[in-house]
């Protein structure tokens, strides 16, 4: 079973491959993240309309992907995991990013104000995480797969509201819930999901792209869809330290803390999982070694995005199913995939038109985005022991963070700090999860099957 298994590789993790197959798989591996990168920055730039400054914000989110993935491929001073970890922007700090815009946008303040306070709650958020690498063998005791499962769950469910609002026609849009609106988005999402049920691996990792490209081409005929001229930019975009200045707000930053947090727990996943795959032990000081440099490496990542105007990284899970399917584990293609996503972060010019896509028509393929979340979550849920405790802590945590999400007014009678602290499911239920975690008393049974069930499995 073994050697079997090792044939399934073609470049193992120190391989060298040949310059042209090494660059074909590292752009299968872009193929399958490109559009995960540059989505978040376009959903937070047309909720907040920070439409001015969004080229420059995707050129960002490009080029410190880049640089994020050739640290974790090239493990600089123990920095990475030294594996084809591919960096993007990511989907879960959505909503506590939005939350502190919207924090700001209620003050008065201006899209650079709001990019002030996000990116500088993002940058000490960032510690967090350098922390937690340090730490990683008791932090999985404390952060259980139950605890992650009902986090990630409620951080899809709460994000399916921007997908759905945008399928409408977006926020306060004159033609919201126009039926071409609607169809532009069903069209969307109906293409991806048949496309992801074909049996060619590489028609799958494109769907997303097929989908825009598809739902961009029929807003174009419809008439939604209107070519404008593309704004007088220079031909590249250079990285400026705290571009837009630098702000902090505790009620901003505890949402974001948290979310650092989860993804810490995710980033050690999608780790095992990479191991795994590249037949590396999971188990031992190596092992552990790596979770800590690939931890680590986020981390950094992110202090780099807040530095440069990119909101916070991870490593991506998708990239998992391209060396599965390539067969190509080498880091040395890692170093491949930063230098192009960096060089495609030069050119500004290409969020400019990245930024025409119409809502209805982003909204289509976010919605299927959000709704993969929230299904991840109810998988990792899956996999834990769900006893009578496990399900009164699942039942309370959605209870109280969903309840708080849908009736906005519960806590306006409360004191202003905990309104902003306590507005958001993501913070509400995911603190109701983690504290019962903590405080209900286990059975033992219980206790050694939710252990054995975060513990890494062997393929």
């Amino acid at each position: 079973m073994q050697e079997h298994a090792e044939s399934d590789l073609i470049y193992g993790l120190d391989d060298r491959p040949a310059a042209v197959p090494a660059l074909f798989a590292a752009v299968q591996h872009i193929f399958a993240s490109f559009v995960g990168v540059i989505t978040p920055p376009l959903v937070i730039g047309a909720v907040l309309g920070l439409g001015e400054h969004l080229p420059y914000l995707i050129s960002m989110a490009l080029m410190v992907s880049g640089v994020g993935t050739f640290i974790q491929a090239r493990r600089p001073f123990g920095i990475g995991a030294g594996m084809i970890c591919l960096q993007g922007t990511s989907f879960a700090f959505l909503g506590a990013v939005l939350s502190a815009g919207f924090l700001v946008k209620s003050r008065g303040g201006s899209p650079e104000d709001i990019l002030a306070m996000i990116f500088g709650v993002c940058f000490f958020g960032a510690f967090v995480q350098v922390v937690l690498s340090r730490f990683i063998g008791q932090l999985r005791r404390v952060i259980t797969p139950l605890v992650t499962g009902i986090v990630i769950t409620l951080i899809g469910v709460s994000l399916i509201k921007v997908g759905i609002t945008d399928i409408g026609g977006g926020f306060k849009a004159e033609d919201f819930g126009a039926p071409r609106n609607l169809a532009l988005g069903a069209l969307v999402l109906l293409t991806i999901i048949l496309l992801n049920r074909s049996q060619r691996p590489w028609v799958r990792l494109s769907a997303i792209i097929i989908g825009l490209v598809v739902g961009s081409l029929a807003a174009w005929f419809s008439g939604k869809l209107v070519p404008q001229p593309l704004p007088d930019l220079p031909l590249m975009s250079m990285p400026v330290p705290f571009k837009f200045g630098f702000a902090f707000d505790w009620m901003a930053f505890i949402p974001v803390a948290l979310i650092y947090v989860i993804s810490t727990i995710e980033t050690v996943g999608d780790l095992t999982a990479n191991c795994m795959l590249s037949r590396k032990p999971i188990e031992g000081s190596s092992y552990v070694d790596r979770l800590k440099g690939g931890v680590l490496g986020d981390g950094v990542s992110c202090l780099i995005a807040a530095t440069f105007s990119a909101f916070p990284s991870t490593t991506f899970a998708q990239n998992n199913g391209v060396i599965q399917m390539t067969g190509v584990a080498s880091r040395h293609v890692g170093l491949y995939i930063g230098f192009i996503l960096f060089a495609l972060g030069l050119f500004p010019m290409l969020g400019a038109v990245l930024q025409q896509i119409p809502k209805p028509v982003l909204g289509g393929a976010t919605l299927i985005m959000f709704g993969s979340v929230a299904a991840a979550g109810i998988r990792i849920l899956a996999q834990a022991h769900l006893d009578r405790r496990a399900m009164l802590i699942i039942a309370a945590s959605f209870g109280i963070g969903l309840g708080v999400a849908a009736q906005p007014e519960l806590l306006h009678l409360m004191p202003k700090l905990v309104q902003n602290l306590f507005d958001s499911a993501i913070t509400c239920g995911g603190l109701t999860a983690i504290l019962l975690d903590l405080l209900l008393p286990r059975e033992s049974a219980s206790a050694d099957a939710a252990t054995e069930a975060f513990q890494p499995r062997q393929a």
